[in-house]
């Protein structure tokens, strides 16, 4: 993959909505429970990405005991929306983890949504490939970096409330 080598952030300027989701595997011994859980995930991913009207912009994901993926939506709405498409991947994945692993223990699935509002996040990446956010939405130069991520982030409002909480921590 090719780095970047300038100061660059996301293309993104809108509200966004950042889905964490992943499983765990609790009984590593039951390979048939989990693999058939972690096998889902593919077959959504590429659905998603064949269809982006469906609203998810782009993921990121870890591998381990605990498997996270983050994924940028364009709306909470596109996001519930695909949650309960009948003619989608999603619903029988879930229905197939609530007949064969339930609340057994076997594997434990999470997820965690979060709404952040055009002008609530801020993103930098240096010598780096694309990745997440900027990935998902596209890179563009950051310019004007020297004023550090609180002033990416929202302006001098909370730039200043940044100074004046690192001078109570540091007095």
């Amino acid at each position: 993959m090719k780095t970047n080598d300038k100061r660059m952030t996301t293309a993104h300027d809108g509200d966004v909505v950042v889905f964490l989701i992943g499983m765990r595997v609790n009984r590593w011994w039951k390979v048939w429970q989990w693999l058939r859980t972690a096998m889902a995930m593919p077959r959504m991913l590429e659905e998603l990405a064949e269809h982006p009207e469906l609203g998810m912009l782009g993921a990121e994901s870890w591998f381990g005991r605990t498997t996270m993926m983050v994924s940028y939506w364009k709306s909470t709405e596109h996001l519930l929306a695909y949650a309960k498409l009948r003619n989608a991947e999603h619903l029988p994945a879930w229905r197939a983890f609530n007949k064969h692993i339930g609340t057994n223990g076997d594997v434990g699935i999470w997820h965690e949504t979060f709404r952040v509002p055009a002008g609530g996040f801020e993103t930098v990446y240096l010598n780096m490939p694309a990745f997440g956010l900027g990935k998902a939405a596209g890179l563009q130069e950051a310019l004007g970096h020297r004023a550090g991520a609180a002033g990416r982030l929202a302006g001098k409002p909370v730039r200043e409330e940044a100074e004046a909480v690192a001078e109570a921590l540091a007095g």
